[in-house]
This record gives C-alpha cells, sequence and structure tokens, in this order.
C-alpha cells in the first residue's frame, strides 16, 4: 500500500479504497492512514464532499471524533485544482460525489500520487452506491471493513435506515442509521 520506486526513481501511484457499511469504520482508517503518511513527512492533502457538514465543513471527522484538516469541494474535478502537488490525496465520502471522481482517481494514480479513497459501497437499500463501484473497479487495494449488527451482534456489512426516507442520499448518524448483519437486514 506504499508508493514504490519504479526502476526510473519515479513514484508509482496507486488507488486504495476503504469500504463497508455505515460505523464500520471507514473514515477512521482513512485518517490514521492520513496519519501515517505525514509522520513520513509526505504532502498530503484530503477532501470531503461539501454536502457533509454533519461535524465540521472543513475537516473530516469520524464518529469517534478523530479529524483531520480537509477541503470541501461540490464537484470533483475541484480536487486536481486544490491537491497541489500532494503526494498523498485522501478522498472521504466518495459516495456522494459526482461520477467523475472515480477518473479524477485514475488521473491522480496516473501522476504517482496515493489516493486513498473511503466510502460507502452500498446504499441504505442494499444497492451500490454512487461511483464507488467504479472506483472499486479501478482500485490497486481494496480494504472492506464490517460493524457490528446492532440486533444480534454478528458482523455487519448493511445501512439500515430507521427513518422514513427513500432518498438515496440522507445524511445521517446512529440517529437514522444502523449497522446490521445480512440477515437482521432481510428480516426488516
Amino acid at each position: 500500500m506504499f508508493i514504490e520506486p519504479n526502476n526510473s526513481g519515479e513514484k508509482r501511484g496507486s488507488i486504495e479504497v476503504i469500504c463497508g457499511s455505515m460505523f464500520s469504520g471507514k473514515t477512521e482508517e482513512l485518517i490514521r492512514r492520513l496519519k501515517r503518511v505525514r509522520i513520513a513527512n509526505l504532502r498530503v492533502a484530503a477532501f470531503k464532499p461539501a454536502i457533509d457538514t454533519r461535524y465540521a465543513t472543513e475537516k473530516i471527522v469520524s464518529h469517534d471524533t478523530n479529524v483531520v484538516d480537509s477541503f470541501a469541494v461540490s464537484k470533483a474535478n475541484e480536487i486536481l485544482l486544490l491537491y497541489n502537488d500532494a503526494d498523498v490525496v485522501g478522498i472521504d465520502e466518495a459516495q456522494f460525489f459526482d461520477p467523475e471522481i472515480a477518473d479524477i482517481c485514475d488521473v491522480l494514480a496516473f501522476r504517482g500520487v496515493r489516493v486513498i479513497v473511503a466510502g460507502l459501497d452500498m446504499d441504505f437499500s442494499g444497492k451500490p452506491f454512487g461511483a464507488m463501484p467504479h472506483i472499486l473497479a479501478k482500485a490497486d487495494y481494496v480494504t472492506k471493513l464490517h460493524a457490528i449488527c446492532q440486533q444480534c451482534g454478528s458482523m455487519a456489512n448493511y445501512s439500515y435506515r430507521k427513518v422514513a426516507n427513500e432518498e438515496q442520499v440522507m445524511l445521517g448518524a446512529t440517529d437514522s442509521y444502523e449497522p446490521r448483519c445480512r440477515k437482521c437486514y432481510q428480516q426488516s
């Protein structure tokens, strides 16, 4: 999961994806990786969608309240304008970006940037979410995280919506969602 030098000494870019259900620790893992990169004195740029204002507008914040500074952007192509030749680019909540985000990740990786992307792989209805399937298809490395089912305690990979709302995009936390295993999700 590191940028390895090729024979000419240039950096090789890569795309790492951290995916899973809500409350599985995706953002926590993204923040952990970005903090390790900073320890290595590499240049980092972090991004999140501007619509995600749950905890802070200019920071990526995990449910456990770990934080990393970030840019809030409305469109994926803004990332290319703001990354400022960083060695590593972190992107949180990738499912909320426009479809161009997958190509932006590819462009950065081809420029030699290590791109670390976190996002939901499925929406509340169990369908692939936003551009995540396209990012997963381009990924060099994929980490699928699981939460704990709030009904039975098994490994959970579904985000169950507890409130009546059929919109695909609905920001929320434990007030609106809970992780569920396949069986408990199906029984709801």
